[in-house]
């Protein structure tokens, strides 16, 4: 979408965003901008944490079913597997 945007478009964007909020407001609100995408990473870090911690601790809850041993007649009916070599 934004590919076609060259150095002179750039450049009446910011002269448009400066003649806006004028320059004592420019600082302002870049750092205004910037505490925002800082407290957004923190809080899809902090949900990323939780869900994987959350995975973890179901993992761990999960008991390790394991497969009840064969019967004799399980055991008899299961075919021998076949042999690749020799």
């Amino acid at each position: 979408m934004f590919s076609h945007i060259g150095m002179p478009e750039i450049l009446v964007i910011l002269v448009v965003v400066l003649l806006l909020f004028g320059a004592k407001r420019l600082p302002e609100i870049g750092s205004s901008m910037g505490k925002g995408i800082r407290e957004f990473k923190k809080s899809i870090n902090d949900m990323n944490r939780s869900v994987t911690e959350i995975e973890q601790d179901e993992r761990a809850e999960l008991p390790r079913e394991r497969p009840a041993p064969l019967t004799e007649r399980e055991e008899e009916a299961r075919p021998e597997p076949k042999r690749l070599l020799g």
